[in-house]
């Protein structure tokens, strides 16, 4: 490593405290528990695509027409859970009668999850 560096690493080290060190372990421990509990849903599909993109839009049908027919044939449709064409797949797969799946995360001054 390079001798000029080692002190500014040294000082950066020293300036994070304690707690914020114990937060990687607490995202870490977040994404643990989500991947265990997707282990399990298979097959299954994951969509794609823009939040802003309205109900009644051609992209909009497009999606929730495509995730309704692979909902029909027995996958899982798994998105962001929000809205736009999120939202589209998930309405779709629910339309379909199989397994939406919303993976969300909480941010202040974000949209909520979609209910399908």
């Amino acid at each position: 490593m390079n001798q000029d560096r080692q002190p500014k690493l040294a000082e950066l080290a020293k300036e994070v405290p304690a707690r914020e060190a114990w937060r990687v372990f607490g995202i870490m421990s977040e994404l643990v528990e989500a991947t265990e509990r997707l282990v399990g849903i298979h097959p299954a599909v994951s969509v794609f695509g823009s939040a802003r993109v309205k109900p009644g839009t051609e992209y909009y049908e497009l999606a929730e027409e495509t995730a309704r027919r692979l909902s029909a044939a027995g996958f899982a449709v798994v998105t962001g859970g929000g809205p736009g064409l999120m939202e589209a797949a998930s309405k779709g797969a629910y339309g379909g009668g199989g397994l939406s799946v919303g993976l969300t995360i909480d941010l202040a001054g974000e949209q909520p999850a979609v209910r399908y």
